[in-house]
């Protein structure tokens, strides 16, 4: 199989190394030249072009499967839209206007889209709720992902991830310092994020559907940094409420809306899938990340 993914960024670079030592030929697409770097470093074949733009997309050759891992650089809701909306629906057009389009699109959503659910757990079947203007574009890519792309006869899934960490990522410092305010963390570490959208593209799984890819503890922000403390042998930190939080002046929309989010992502579909986790929760996953802490303490 050959793989184009379109954004070869933190998850796609591990992506396209698990699809190339599987066997199967990969292009990471990048705009920038640091990008272009990044995959070349990775030993993968580079093409640059920017998914916006159709006419630098002509530069990647055919494929037999797309993933879209585009990123909008953190900003705001208008970055989000031209590059998950315009340049996604830019992407589908072009290869699948061509002779030889792809069979499939993996697009990689957020477990944002399901908004506020006061804690308890959401899955494939639960309805989509964004509460904020960038969670609406997300929502919105995710149709045309599916529905766009149908009619162009190339199958989407969607894999909405949760909160992406591993290398470069960990937040320690961030959780056993302090303070901590109450809430739901769903996690899943970069290696299964790419290796969730790995499974469904070479076991050719989830055509035209949605898959969340977390990993099987949501723990509660009080509860994980407790364990960080303990293992990296330090004190607690100092832990606050949702009130005590939002009742403080310098707080953004964004971040208050987020503060006012709970929910706990349930990962039985993709395990119903056969996907087996490098990392099935944080305490695997943060190991490295506390023996450089401990080692660093000495």
């Amino acid at each position: 199989m050959k793989v184009a993914i379109l954004g070869c960024g933190y998850v796609g670079l591990e992506l396209g190394r698990q699809l190339r030592d599987s066997g199967h030929d990969v292009l990471g697409v990048r705009r920038s030249d640091h990008g272009i770097d990044a995959v070349r470093a990775a030993e993968l074949d580079a093409v640059q072009a920017d998914v916006t733009d159709a006419g630098s997309l002509e530069r990647v050759p055919d494929v037999d499967a797309l993933v879209f891992a585009a990123s909008s650089g953190g900003r705001g809701a208008d970055a989000a839209r031209r590059v998950y909306v315009d340049g996604l629906r830019t992407a589908i057009k072009t290869f699948g206007e061509r002779r030889q389009s792809p069979e499939r699109l993996v697009y990689t959503s957020s477990t944002g889209v399901y908004g506020d659910h006061g804690g308890d757990w959401v899955d494939e079947t639960t309805p989509l709720d964004p509460t904020t203007e960038k969670t609406r574009v997300l929502v919105e890519a995710e149709r045309i992902a599916r529905e766009f792309a149908d009619e162009y006869g190339i199958d989407g899934t969607v894999a909405r991830f949760a909160g992406l960490y591993g290398p470069n990522r960990y937040r320690l410092r961030r959780y056993v310092e302090g303070p901590v305010t109450e809430g739901f963390l769903n996690m899943v570490h970069r290696d299964d994020a790419a290796g969730a959208v790995r499974h469904l593209l070479t076991e050719d799984l989830a055509r035209g559907d949605a898959v969340v890819v977390v990993d099987d503890e949501p723990v509660s922000k009080w509860e994980f940094a407790d364990w960080l403390a303990t293992e990296c042998g330090v004190d607690r930190p100092a832990k606050r409420t949702k009130a005590e939080r939002l009742a403080e002046d310098d707080l953004s929309e964004t971040v208050r809306r987020r503060l006012q989010t709970s929910k706990r992502c349930s990962n039985d579909r993709l395990h119903g899938l056969g996907y087996t986790f490098a990392y099935p929760t944080f305490r695997e996953g943060y190991r490295n990340a506390v023996e450089t802490y401990r080692k660093e303490q000495l």
